[in-house]
C-alpha cells in the first residue's frame, strides 16, 4: 500500500472537527448542531412548534423522538423575523449569540481581558454546556444557569452568600420559552425550604428541611433509584439528584402552569410520564386550607380538615379553622402530638436547643401555637454544612407564633411530629374519648386471642392422640423427636450450627422477648439472608418432646396469611428450637397501649385488624387441614 504524504496526514489532523464542541475558528450557524460525545444531547437553533418565526438556541434530547428542550440560552431575546443566527466562542472566552445584522442577543460574561488560545465550548453527555480553558478548567456552564429543567447531577441552590438565588423559571406557554411568573427555588427568607412562586406570592411550598442529607426514592415498575442529596459548596447549600445506572432518561421541570413534575421517559409508550407532581391535589396549594387547616392526603380524596382542637371558621375553608376553646396565658396548656405532618410556614428557627428546651421555648411564650424538633446529630449538623465547624448546631427547633398556615398530613408515612398547643380541657376531652374506645378494641382483641389459643390447644390435644395411636408409647424422647422426619409436612430441618450463627450464640442483644416457655431471638439465616424469629424452648418449661412435636406438626400445617408461619425446626441434645417468620411490627399491644404510637392505628386500620382476626378464626374452625 502506498503511504500517504506527510502533508496529507497533517491536514487530516488539523482540519478534523469534533461534533461536540465550538472553538473560535468553528462557530455554530443556523442548521448546524452540536451532539455530545455519547449522542445523548444536542445543541442548536430551533423554532418552537405552533409559534412565530422567532428562533432560539437550546439543548434537547438527541435520541428521544419527542423533541424535549432542557435549556434555552436566549429565551427572553429571540432571533426575530426569521433572521439567521450565529453562536461563537469569542476571543475573550465567552459564548456570544448574534443575529444576521450583528446584534448581540445573548452572551456569557467571563470577563477575560485577554484572549485565551485553545478555549472551547463543549456539550457534555449529562446535558451540560461548558466553556473549557486549555488547562481543563470550566469557567462557565449552563448547569449554573438553568431555565425550567433540572437534570441529574445539576445543582439547585437553597442558599447563597451573595443574596442572589437562581431558580427554575417556567416557560410562558407550551410553545413559548419566555420567562413566566412561575419560578421555583430556595426560600430567600429561610434556606430550610423550597418554594414555587407565582410572581412574588408563594404558590406551593415543600416542608421545612429536617436535616436529612440523603434521601432516596425507588420506582418499583422500572426498578430505578433516584437519590436526592444536600451538598455544600463554598458555604452555600445546594440540592442535587442522581439516578441509578441504566435508568431511563429523567428530568425535573416546572411547567407553564406552575406544576413541579418529576418525569421519566417511557420507551414503550414513547412519552414522558410524571411520577411526582406538586401541587397535587389542589389543597396542596399554598395556604389553601387557611389558618389552622391542613390538606389531608390520607383521605381517599384529599381534602381540607381542621387540626385537632379546631373547627371550621365558616361554611368552607376560606377563613381556615378556629379554636374550640381559647388558650389562656398563664393557665395550664398541653401539647397534642400530630404525626406525619408537613410543617407549617412562617416559623422561627431557634438554634442550639434540646427537645425539652424547644418545648420550654414554646411553653413560656403565650403567642406560641406549636413547635417541631429535629435532632441532626446522626445526619450532619446544618451548621457543619454552612461553615465546616465542629461546634455546630446539632438540632432544629422551629416554633410558630400565631396562626399555622400551609400545613398538611402525608399518606405515605412521611412528615414529622408537630406539637400543637391546646387548652388542657380540650386535650382531656380527646383523651377521655380514647380511654373509652381503646379498652373496647383491646377487649375484642384479647377475646379473639383467647379463642385462638383455645382452638390451637384443642386441635393440639386431638393431634397428639392421633400421633400416639400411630406410634408406640414406649419410644424414648429422642425417638419421638426423630419422628418429625416421618411426618407428612413440608418443613425443613435447620442445622443447629446455622441457628447459633444467626443469633450470635443466643446473645442477649438478639433477644426479642421471653415468656414462660422460653426466649425468642431475632436472627439472619445464611444463604437466603432471611430474617427469622427463633423460639428456644426453656428446659424448665415442662414442655417435653410430645408437646414440641405437636407444635411443629400442627403449626406447619396451618397456612394462612393472618397466622405466623413456621419456617423450620431443630433439635440438638436438650435443645428444642422452632424457627418462625420475623414480624418487624412486633405485637399489636405495642401500638394500642403506647400513647406515642397508638395514633398510627386509625379506625380504618383497626377495622382491618379486626377483620383479619375474624378470618383467622374462620380458617382455624372450618378451612384448615385436619
Amino acid at each position: 500500500m502506498t503511504p500517504l504524504p506527510v502533508f496529507v496526514l497533517l491536514s487530516l489532523v488539523c482540519f478534523c472537527k469534533s461534533d461536540d464542541r465550538l472553538t473560535p475558528a468553528k462557530p455554530l450557524n443556523a442548521g448546524d448542531k452540536l451532539v455530545s460525545s455519547g449522542g445523548v444531547f444536542a445543541l442548536g437553533f430551533f423554532t418552537p412548534a405552533n409559534s412565530t418565526a422567532d428562533s432560539y438556541i437550546g439543548i434537547w434530547y438527541n435520541k428521544i423522538p419527542e423533541r424535549t428542550y432542557v435549556w434555552v440560552a436566549n429565551r427572553d431575546n429571540p432571533i426575530k423575523n426569521g433572521s439567521s443566527g450565529k453562536l461563537v466562542v469569542s476571543s475573550n472566552s465567552d459564548l456570544v449569540l448574534s443575529d444576521s445584522q450583528g446584534h448581540t442577543l445573548w452572551t456569557t460574561t467571563n470577563n477575560f481581558t485577554s484572549a485565551t488560545t485553545g478555549t472551547a465550548a463543549i456539550l457534555l453527555d449529562p446535558g451540560n454546556l461548558v466553556i473549557r480553558l486549555p488547562n481543563g478548567t470550566d469557567v462557565w456552564q449552563s448547569f449554573h444557569y438553568p431555565t425550567d429543567t433540572a437534570l441529574p447531577d445539576m445543582v439547585l441552590p437553597l442558599s447563597t452568600n451573595d443574596g442572589i438565588l437562581r431558580r427554575l423559571v417556567a416557560w410562558r406557554g407550551p410553545d413559548d420559552p419566555a420567562s413566566s411568573d412561575y419560578s421555583m427555588g430556595g426560600d430567600s427568607s429561610s434556606d430550610l425550604q423550597v418554594v414555587i412562586w407565582n410572581g412574588t406570592r408563594p404558590y406551593w411550598r415543600r416542608s421545612a428541611w429536617d436535616g436529612s442529607l440523603v434521601s432516596a426514592l425507588y420506582q418499583s415498575i422500572t426498578g430505578f433509584i433516584v437519590t436526592e442529596t444536600i451538598v455544600d459548596r463554598g458555604g452555600e447549600l445546594y440540592m442535587t439528584f442522581t439516578v441509578s445506572e441504566g435508568s431511563p432518561s429523567m428530568r425535573m421541570m416546572l411547567d407553564y402552569k406552575g406544576t413541579f413534575k418529576f418525569l421519566v421517559w417511557n420507551s414503550n409508550s414513547s412519552s414522558w410520564e410524571a411520577f411526582i407532581e406538586h401541587p397535587s391535589p389542589i389543597c396542596e396549594r399554598y395556604a389553601y386550607c387557611g389558618p389552622f387547616g391542613y390538606c389531608d392526603a390520607t383521605e381517599t380524596v384529599p381534602k381540607c380538615n381542621c387540626l385537632s382542637g379546631f373547627e371550621p371558621d365558616g361554611v368552607n375553608f376560606s377563613k381556615g379553622c378556629r379554636r374550640k376553646e381559647d388558650l389562656k396565658c398563664g393557665k395550664d396548656n398541653n401539647f397534642s402530638t400530630l404525626r406525619g405532618m408537613k410543617t407549617p410556614d412562617k416559623f422561627l428557627y431557634v438554634k442550639n436547643r434540646s427537645f425539652d428546651q424547644c418545648t420550654e421555648e414554646c411553653s413560656r411564650n403565650c403567642s406560641c401555637s406549636a413547635y417541631a424538633y429535629a435532632n441532626l446529630k446522626n445526619e450532619r449538623a446544618y451548621a457543619n454544612l454552612k461553615n465546616g465547624s465542629g461546634d455546630a448546631d446539632q438540632s432544629r427547633c422551629l416554633i410558630w407564633l400565631g396562626g399555622l398556615v400551609d400545613t398538611g398530613k402525608f399518606h405515605d408515612g412521611g412528615g414529622e411530629n408537630l406539637y400543637l398547643r391546646l387548652a388542657s380541657s380540650t386535650v382531656d376531652k380527646e383523651s377521655n374519648v380514647l380511654k373509652i374506645i381503646l379498652p373496647i378494641v383491646a377487649g375484642l382483641l384479647i377475646l379473639a386471642s383467647i379463642c385462638l389459643v383455645w382452638i390451637c390447644k384443642s386441635r393440639g390435644k386431638r393431634r397428639i392422640k392421633e400421633i400416639k395411636n400411630k406410634h408406640t408409647r414406649q419410644h424414648l424422647q429422642n425417638s419421638k423427636l426423630n419422628e418429625l422426619e416421618n411426618e407428612s409436612i413440608d418443613l425443613p430441618y435447620i442445622c443447629f450450627e446455622d441457628i447459633v450463627t444467626a443469633i450470635d450464640n443466643f446473645s442477649d442483644y438478639k433477644m426479642l422477648g421471653k415468656g414462660g416457655f422460653g426466649k425468642v431471638y431475632k436472627g439472619l439465616l445464611e444463604g437466603g439472608g432471611k430474617e427469622v424469629a427463633v423460639k428456644r424452648l426453656s428446659k424448665s418449661s415442662g414442655q417435653g418432646a410430645d408437646e414440641f412435636r405437636n407444635e411443629v406438626v400442627l403449626i406447619a400445617k396451618l397456612q394462612h396469611r393472618n397466622l405466623v408461619r413456621l419456617l423450620g425446626y431443630c433439635t440438638h441434645e436438650d435443645e428444642k428450637l422452632s424457627i418462625y417468620e420475623y414480624l418487624p411490627n412486633k405485637s399489636l399491644d405495642a401500638f394500642l397501649f403506647d400513647a406515642t404510637r397508638n395514633s398510627v392505628l386509625d379506625w380504618l386500620t383497626r377495622f382491618k385488624v379486626i377483620k383479619g382476626i375474624a378470618r383467622g378464626l374462620l380458617y382455624l374452625h372450618q378451612d384448615s387441614r385436619k
